[in-house]
């Protein structure tokens, strides 16, 4: 059996973990950071970064180094009824955008190719933690794992969930979840964008259901709609071409795209939205983080913003702790800091899908 050590040991390589990780290491923190897969261009996750997320990676000197890898801004978020734009939101000047589009493989591979240069950071891919070691006393001294099929041990004083909606450091240090109903679930596609496609967010109403494209660098248009909570199996065995009309009445000009890319049922990707928040993101030193901690649905694009902010905030108080000697219990500022934020968003959101609706009922434009 293998045995690591580390001050603080992080699973999962999400944008939240991947950020901690490079604030600690970078801090002289000992840090071990494990991934479940072997690379990270993985699945779909949320890639929209908002003024929130911008500032996190400004503030670590992130920013400027990410724009080399690849972003896109957006101009401006139009409400589009009957395929007219009733209502648009442009960006404050000092902003100069209503959103960034960035890859989660530029994001990800630039905290690792920075966190990479620090000598207290070990990053360990295709590692699937298997249990919670605890102590006599209850705490936690660490993981076990499997790392390329080998079992390993890793001692570590701070355990970090930051493994997503399905945490298994959730599941394993018996932290309380409930989940919040949305109603909807949600119907992902990918197509190429026309050539004089503006780099936008656009929102429609299609017969009482969001529809919304976010445009994405490269020159993609990501389409997300929004259909009633399980209803997918009985809409797979109705007319798929009925479905692509209702899509190119709201945007004919996406016709040549979408009969080339979106030809069938398959061509779309199934997401149930749910949201969940944790009673408590602390118990003795294990630590939940971004989706482990507060999963959001995808109204706002929050999420992968939140992340990176419980990221920042935890960075700063287990510096304090580590390498400051200071008191375990500064990480109850973490929580009610956090927990307070994001509960504030995930109400945000439910707000949000209310009234959606209310965008559409005549043409406006707000600056």
């Amino acid at each position: 059996m293998t045995v690591l050590n580390a001050e603080v040991c992080i699973v999962g390589a999400g944008p939240g973990g991947a950020m901690l990780a490079y604030l600690l290491s970078k801090a002289g923190v000992s840090t071990i950071l494990l991934e479940r897969h072997h690379d990270v261009d993985k699945e779909f996750r949320g890639e929209h970064l908002n003024e929130e997320g911008e500032q996190v990676l400004k503030s670590a000197g992130l920013f400027s180094k990410l724009k080399k890898k690849g972003i896109l801004c957006m101009s401006q978020v139009d409400y589009i009824a009957d395929g007219k734009v009733v209502k648009s939101i442009h960006p404050h000047p000092e902003v100069g955008h209503t959103g960034i589009h960035v890859p989660q493989k530029h994001l990800l591979k630039l905290l690792l190719e920075e966190s990479s240069r620090n000598a207290a950071f070990r990053l360990e891919m295709d590692s699937a933690v298997k249990e919670l070691i605890q102590t006599e006393t209850g705490d936690y001294s660490g993981v076990i794992a499997l790392i390329n099929g080998v079992e390993t041990v890793i001692n570590s004083k701070i355990i970090i969930g930051a493994d997503g909606r399905f945490s298994t450091i959730r599941k394993k240090g018996d932290f309380p979840v409930e989940a919040i109903k949305h109603g909807y679930d949600l119907l992902w596609a990918k197509i190429p964008a026309p050539s004089n496609w503006e780099p936008a967010i656009k929102m429609a109403l299609v017969q009482g259901s969001q529809l919304a494209l976010f445009t994405q660098f490269g020159g993609f248009i990501q389409i997300g709609w929004n259909i009633e909570e399980g209803s997918f199996p009985a809409l797979r065995k109705g007319s798929f071409s009925h479905f692509t009309d209702q899509l190119l009445s709201a945007f004919p000009e996406l016709e040549e795209s979408v009969h080339s890319h979106i030809k069938e049922w398959k061509d779309f990707v199934l997401l149930k939205v749910e949201s969940s928040k944790s009673k408590t993101w602390i118990n003795n030193n294990v630590i939940l983080l971004g989706d482990a901690a507060h999963t959001m649905s995808p109204t706002g694009a929050f999420g992968l913003n939140s992340s990176l902010k419980d990221a920042e905030v935890l960075a700063e108080l287990l510096e304090r702790i580590l390498l400051q000697n200071e008191s375990m219990d500064l990480l109850k500022i973490y929580e009610a800091v956090r927990k307070t934020e994001v509960e504030k968003v995930q109400e945000e959101q439910l707000r949000r899908e209310a009234t959606f609706k209310d965008h559409f009922p005549a043409a406006v434009v707000v600056n």
